[in-house]
């Protein structure tokens, strides 16, 4: 069994005992749940941006910054020019905790990811509730009737979707009403990264999606070289959390890219 495996059939539990503690009753109580999402898709149509993400630690490289204060880094991120944030919420394997959104959603003014595994429209209800704009579906876990159908529940939510590719093939799980379209430089099986794998599969995606890099991007030369190839969103974790000061590295980021872009 791989990474990707364990991690699902964890959280099919974890989901389970979730509904039971928090039920949707009570989720659909929250400050949060009909305040209005702001959009990533049409902010990144009118110009290409980073995602700057926030995690403590994930199954590939262990702890990356153990004592990380979610609200220093992320309001860094937004002063230093992210057009957005993805923030872990798993526990288990990445140290992250649906209170890491709450922590910040009233004081961030960009656009929140929620990153997990979802495999519940339960999980989709617990992100309007704690504040997200945006859930990440991972194509390799889901079902095409299964994205069909958290798609719907997270637009009639009036969230958006970020559906998550790793291969050419996984595209049949697509459909026109998913929002952006991420590609994952990293191979959950083995965790190996590369930006070939979004440069390979760009001359396949389809042109009315808005799309994603994400995972393994180090430097300004990989940005110019997705850009070029049309991408409009860089979804950069590791790098910001391991550098001495995440929301500076951030803005150089930003910088190479709206140098690059103009």
């Amino acid at each position: 069994m791989n990474i990707l495996e364990q991690i699902i059939q964890h959280k099919l539990r974890e989901v389970e005992q979730n509904k039971t503690d928090l039920p949707l009753s009570v989720l659909k109580t929250s400050a949060h749940y009909d305040r209005p999402c702001f959009s990533l898709k049409e902010k990144l149509k009118r110009h290409p941006g980073i995602i700057a993400e926030f995690k403590r630690k994930s199954p590939s490289k262990g702890i990356i910054r153990p004592d990380a204060d979610v609200q220093d880094i992320v309001l860094s991120y937004e002063s230093n020019g992210a057009s957005a944030c993805s923030i872990l919420t798993d526990k288990k394997y990445f140290d992250g905790d649906i209170s890491d959104i709450t922590a910040v959603r009233s004081l961030l003014h960009l656009p929140i990811l929620r990153k997990d595994f979802i495999v519940d429209s339960y999980q989709i209800d617990e992100a309007k509730s704690i504040g997200a704009d945006l859930i990440l579906l991972i194509a390799e876990c889901l079902t095409p009737a299964q994205i069909t159908d958290f798609t719907r529940h997270a637009h009639d939510l009036g969230m958006e979707v970020l559906m998550e590719l790793h291969d050419q093939e996984e595209l049949e799980k697509w459909n026109p009403d998913i929002d952006l379209l991420g590609i994952n430089n990293r191979d959950l099986r083995n965790f190996h990264t590369g930006i070939e794998k979004s440069l390979n599969i760009a001359i396949h995606l389809p042109l009315e999606s808005v799309w994603i890099s994400e995972s393994g991007l180090r430097g300004p030369d990989e940005l110019r070289q997705l850009a070029a190839a049309g991408y409009r969103g860089f979804l950069i974790g590791e790098t910001f959390m391991r550098a001495n000061d995440p929301g500076i590295l951030c803005e150089e980021f930003v910088t190479s890219l709206s140098e690059i872009t103009t």
